[in-house]
């Protein structure tokens, strides 16, 4: 049986909320192994004037610990 764990993340890009998840999942990775989903929990961006700044998700993401 495996054991997995739960993490919750915030993540912004300048380009888009895709490439914010794929951000904040690379970053995961560097100190999380064994990720194995990511959910989108939601999403927002910054506004400057009427430009959007940046994009940032908040993500749910699972790993095993134990198998």
């Amino acid at each position: 049986m495996a054991i997995m764990k739960v993490i919750e993340i915030m993540a912004d890009s300048d380009r888009s909320w895709d490439d914010a998840a794929a951000n904040g999942i690379k970053q995961a990775g560097k100190s999380v192994k064994n990720i194995r989903s990511a959910w989108v929990q939601d999403q927002s961006c910054v506004v400057k004037g009427d430009q959007v700044q940046s994009y940032r998700v908040t993500l749910k993401i699972t790993f095993e610990v134990k198998s």
